[in-house]
């Protein structure tokens, strides 16, 4: 049938609604879909929410005290005393406590020698023995410096004493950090994972959901149908869009209340900016796997690539877990393309920084521009199918 270039600039509103319902239904029907569109976002705040944590605070650390003087114990007492770790055991020998370590039991070992207090009293060198797991080194970077911060702390207020003793003033350091946090005033990481998981489940619903409709008219033999139909491609693309457009935005909604409710995190930003944000990512995700879909014609395929394309991505590459920064060059290029990186930038501006448009801006306009650019294909590859 031949089209006029009028009639294909012109949606109509009546066929877009005939699609969105027919896909309402079949969504309706297929409860699987319905526990991913539902389901599964539920379970990853959750299990985000409680389970990823940055934080490293309260670590296993066995002690061996050689010395057992009032010195050794009062270092041991402080240092349990900390938030960052926790004296879990008092070993008789360094063998038991290498155990711990081989055993993943304990993460420091510390061994304080038989001399402790005799050196400290005679102003001598007193070596202490501080053993760290570095099989995550990460981790054990965090413990190292949290260690000697206490170290550091507890020798200063033996310089204090010191001083006291011989009568004199304390001496005052001549250069004085004072160090303010701002955004994130507690560090905890909590405050950016519980955030970042809406861009994973927008992308999970947007894109894993949607790269499988198209694919689905063509496996079942009722894209030829379709095609028979006076339907255009943008009123496909509009008609099947929408109902993923609307649970992905439910989500979002759910994921907001949640992080409130559950975890305490509270949005310093405007609401609507967010969810005008999300809406723009969202249609991003949408098209995204509408084009896997258009490409693959193929459900188990579509549902694959999409899975590597967008879901791990916007886990591994959006600086959300991983910092970007430590990456290799050619990696950092390609997170530029991934949209989660400009969302998750966008979530931290408005979570964190309560930033406003004219600091967003850029990140918004890049989202947009890949949306365009991601219809315009999907339009073009609909319409040499004969839509």
């Amino acid at each position: 049938m031949h089209r006029s270039d009028d009639e294909d600039r012109h949606l109509n509103p009546g066929r877009i609604k005939a699609i969105v319902r027919k896909e309402f239904y079949h969504l309706i029907r297929d409860y699987r879909s319905l526990y991913l569109a539902f389901a599964m976002p539920l379970i990853l705040i959750i299990l985000f929410g409680y389970a990823l944590s940055l934080d490293v605070d309260n670590v296993e650390t066995v002690v061996v005290d050689y010395d057992k003087s009032e010195r050794s114990r009062d270092f041991i007492r402080r240092l349990d005393a900390s938030a960052y770790f926790h004296v879990s055991q008092m070993l008789p020998q360094t063998r038991d406590a290498m155990d711990y370590l081989d055993h993943d039991l304990a993460k420091v070992v510390i061994v304080i020698g038989p001399d402790f207090m005799k050196s400290l009293l005679a102003d001598r060198e007193t070596p202490l023995q501080i053993i760290i797991d570095g099989s995550d080194p990460t981790f054990g970077s965090i413990i190292r410096g949290y260690m000697t911060a206490f170290t550091e702390q507890y020798n200063q207020k033996l310089l204090l004493g010191f001083l006291n003793r011989q009568g004199q003033e304390p001496i005052k350091p001549p250069v004085e950090g004072r160090i303010r946090i701002w955004f994130n005033e507690d560090l905890e990481s909590r405050n950016f994972i519980i955030p970042g998981i809406i861009a994973v489940i927008i992308m999970i619903i947007g894109a894993l959901l949607a790269s499988l409709v198209i694919a689905r008219e063509y496996e079942n033999g009722t894209m030829e149908t379709i095609k028979s139909m006076p339907v255009r491609a943008g009123e496909l693309l509009v008609g099947k869009a929408i109902p993923y457009f609307f649970i992905g935005l439910a989500n979002v909604l759910i994921a907001i209340l949640l992080g409130q409710v559950l975890f305490g995190i509270v949005m310093k930003g405007n609401f609507w900016l967010m969810i005008a944000s999300a809406s723009l990512y969202l249609s991003v995700a949408i098209s995204l796997g509408l084009l896997i879909s258009n490409v693959t014609k193929s459900q188990l395929m579509a549902n694959q690539i999409a899975i590597l394309t967008t879901y791990l991505p916007s886990l591994l590459l959006s600086n959300f877990v991983f910092p970007v920064i430590n990456m290799p060059a050619f990696l950092q290029l390609l997170t530029l393309l991934v949209p989660a990186t400009y969302f998750i930038d966008i979530l931290s501006g408005i979570y964190l920084r309560n930033l406003g448009l004219a600091y967003l801006w850029p990140s918004m306009s890049i989202l947009a521009l890949m949306f365009t650019l991601l219809t315009a294909v999907n339009y073009t590859l609909l319409k040499r199918e004969g839509l």
